[in-house]
């Protein structure tokens, strides 16, 4: 059984797909880029600033969907420039212990809103 899952404190999609879907016991969050839900605008900064809200944006995903950061078994994180991965991976690493999930970085051509990072998670309910 599939269900959509949504909260008005992450940002809206930016197209046809659901902020996440439940899968049994999974839960598949769409990729974040740095949005403010609030101001639906593209956070500025530096690469930290903007990993920090997708992050946040991806927790309350999480967190409407009965989950939390320690569930997540995978993450996919997409860079405009791997040269970013250092300060990417510091903030990153404020939001899981051990044992931290699977993951994949990988250098974009070009993301959503000319954003610097994207991140999808997949977490396990069970």
């Amino acid at each position: 059984m599939l269900s959509a899952v949504s909260t008005e404190s992450a940002p809206k999609a930016l197209g046809p797909y659901s902020q996440a879907i439940r899968a049994g016991q999974f839960l598949f969050v769409s990729g974040q880029v740095p949005i403010d839900p609030q101001t639906n605008a593209l956070v500025q900064g530096s690469i930290g600033d903007q990993t920090r809200r997708v992050f946040q944006n991806i927790g309350e995903i999480l967190q409407a969907g009965g989950a939390s950061f320690q569930q997540v078994v995978r993450t996919t994180v997409y860079l405009a420039d791997l040269g970013d991965f250092s300060a990417m991976n510091d903030v990153y690493a404020t939001f899981f212990t051990a044992p931290q999930p699977a993951r994949s970085t990988i250098q974009a051509a070009r993301l959503p809103r000319e954003a610097r990072i994207e991140v999808d998670v997949i977490a396990f309910l069970g």
